[in-house]
């Protein structure tokens, strides 16, 4: 039993492992040292789909069967999850109709991860596929606490794709929506400038128009790529009910993603989480509103509006405001109902234009500052720091020769006790949707306008006061709140 296990009702954390990238004999050592950092649990196999099935149909387990029994034997709780934001080689070379295209109508090739359009008849396939095998394999092991969908839909810019499956599937998606070809005429305010069609198969994605694209033709492109996120991640919340009864679902979201329909994705998961990585949210997604001056301050804590504006958006995600009273799920096996943050950064990151080292102390400020907006749980992103390809800059726990880095330091210092859960007291709603936020940013009528900037400026203003916020849909029940504010809807 670990520290937190004696306190269930308290702060639990948690990491990202990748049992993977490293020899067979060390997952039960790092078993040993998580479960002696005071971790709970850990999240496993996200991107591993060509260990899994090196060869179609061909699968080899063997790995993952040690390591999931070297956690289980510590006393740690794994979260699965399905390997599909990584499809392998042999799968997009025997399909390359799989592959996405860019927003210039280019394939997105092979060679890094997420490369694959959620409309493909073809993917979406072998996404249920991996998704029973990898359930019927684990779905009722002891150790599994429940299952992580894929990994950060829409990172890198991959909600879209605007040609192969995805241009084939659109047309039908509209005549589903609007019957006939006047009704979408009329919807669209085609016979301005021409645009009318006269066949389904004229319609095609909103890109590289000599002007600015028809903005009602945006926005229902915008809605079917939703859509078909939502479709994909429901074909694998199925099979995992099925297959892996009592167990959370759950997806990790990102920093301030603009590409799909957050609450209409989140319907149907147990409660979500997200990736917090602070320094390379300022540097990397900060609205445009947040100047270099901030962007300097804050280099190496990140600023903390920021942070807390994505924590309490991702609370009201799927509920609004946190009910009091039991929580869900803190029954004697340990289990949180959310929110959680999945990945939490614990050191520099490699991916921003500028990464500096995260200023002494700032992985437990993190951590309690995401307590603080009512996270469950705190899981860091990674265990052990990268020692090949993209990542290999990135920090972890444990740097590349396994010894203790800073951010291990700062979480074995914290006492989890100390961060009872609870509901987050929030009186004032701060309402955000995506459709106002693609309405928004296609027509803004001013230079320099955008939706995250006027959203975040006025939870800026509020935070200034010491107020708690929740960030939650225009269309949410507002009856328990004392002040609503309505930035850009």
């Amino acid at each position: 039993m670990t520290q937190a296990d004696a306190h269930p009702f308290h702060l639990l954390l948690g990491t990202c492992d990748y049992p993977e990238h490293v020899p067979q004999d060390r997952p039960p050592v790092y078993a040993r040292m998580q479960r002696d950092l005071g971790l709970s649990f850990v999240r496993l196999a996200e991107f591993a789909w060509s260990r899994l099935e090196p060869l179609p149909g061909t699968f080899e387990w063997g790995w993952l069967d040690d390591a999931v029994e070297a956690y289980h034997a510590e006393g740690l709780r794994v979260v699965l999850c399905t390997p599909t934001p990584t499809p392998p080689a042999w799968l997009i070379r025997a399909h390359p109709e799989i592959l996405a295209f860019d927003d210039q109508g280019r394939v997105r090739e092979f060679g890094s991860r997420r490369h694959y359009d959620f409309a493909s008849p073809v993917f979406r396939e072998h996404s249920r596929r991996i998704t029973r095998a990898i359930a019927e394999r684990y779905g009722q092991h002891p150790a599994v606490a429940g299952w992580q969908t894929d990994n950060e839909f829409g990172c890198h810019a991959t909600s879209r794709s605007y040609g192969g499956a995805s241009a084939a599937r659109f047309p039908e998606w509209l005549r589903a929506k609007y019957g006939t070809l006047d009704a979408l005429n009329a919807a669209w305010g085609n016979v301005f400038w021409s645009m009318e069609y006269t066949d389904w198969a004229q319609v095609r994605p909103p890109i590289l128009t000599v002007t600015e694209v028809n903005p009602s033709h945006v926005l229902d492109y915008n809605r079917f790529a939703s859509d078909m996120i939502r479709e994909f991640q429901a074909e694998q919340v199925k099979l995992l009910r099925e297959l892996s009864p009592g167990r959370f679902v759950t997806h990790n979201f990102m920093i301030f993603e603009s590409g799909f329909d957050h609450y209409d994705v989140a319907r149907g998961l147990d409660f979500v989480t997200w990736d917090n990585y602070p320094t390379g949210m300022l540097e990397l997604f900060a609205p445009p509103g947040i100047g270099e001056d901030l962007k300097t301050r804050y280099a190496r804590t990140g600023h903390p509006d920021l942070v807390g504006f994505n924590h309490d958006l991702y609370r009201g995600l799927l509920n609004g405001p946190l009910s009091g009273g039991e929580r869900l799920g803190r029954d004697g096996a340990g289990t949180p109902d959310g929110p959680w943050v999945m990945e939490q950064q614990c050191g520099q990151v490699n991916w921003a234009p500028y990464n500096p080292m995260p200023a002494s102390g700032a992985v437990a400020l993190w951590t309690a500052q995401a307590w603080a907006h009512g996270a469950d749980v705190v899981s860091y992103f990674r265990w052990r720091a990268a020692t090949m390809a993209q990542e290999v800059m990135h920090s972890g726990l444990l740097r590349h020769d396994e010894t203790p880095d800073r951010g291990f330091e700062e979480v074995a210092a914290l006492d989890q006790t100390a961060f009872p859960v609870g509901p987050v007291p929030a009186r004032v709603a701060l309402l955000h949707d995506y459709e106002s936020l693609w309405i928004y940013d296609q027509q803004p009528h001013a230079q320099g306008l955008n939706y995250w900037t006027q959203t975040v400026t006025y939870y800026m203003a509020l935070r200034r006061l010491g107020i708690d916020v929740d960030v939650i849909h225009a269309d949410a029940d507002l009856s328990a709140y004392a002040v609503v504010v309505a930035p850009a809807i």
